[in-house]
């Protein structure tokens, strides 16, 4: 099983990158690479369809929502281009005071038709993306 873990700091209250991170059909306003979002369902598990810019999809599952701890945990369904499978990840958003915060984002998974650096690197792009995504957001 392979991981990928990342945070960051945030320039911002964490109840306003909450607000975005838990948008479960939002995941384009943060990341560059989600052309579209669709969402089958409201609330644990709910699947939304994502687009990329060359008309590919992955699906994905929310599979907790814990509103008080700020984090949420969903699945891949489809990978599409994603070379992994078995993949579970959570986000949260802790609180630092002073109108600061820190976003973690990680995952656990399998690689599928890539070697497990190859996987881990894609997974690694889609959060930086995510990440570049914020900080245009909220400022780093």
């Amino acid at each position: 099983m392979a991981s990928v873990s990342m945070s960051m700091i945030i320039n911002a209250s964490a109840e306003k990158v909450w607000q975005t991170v838990s948008d479960f059909n939002g995941l384009g306003k943060f990341v560059a690479a989600v052309t579209k979002s669709s969402m089958e369902g409201s609330g644990v598990g709910a699947l939304r369809t994502l687009t990329l810019p060359d008309g590919a999809e992955i699906v994905e599952k929310l599979e907790s929502f814990e509103e008080q701890a700020k984090e949420l945990r969903y699945s891949i369904v489809v990978s599409g281009p994603l070379p992994v499978e078995g993949y579970i990840a959570t986000m949260k958003v802790k609180e630092l005071g002073e109108n600061r915060c820190e976003f973690q984002w990680s995952s656990t998974f399998e690689p599928k038709g890539a070697s497990e650096e190859e996987a881990k690197k894609a997974i690694e792009d889609v959060y930086s993306m995510g990440f570049e995504g914020l900080k245009k957001l909220y400022g780093g």
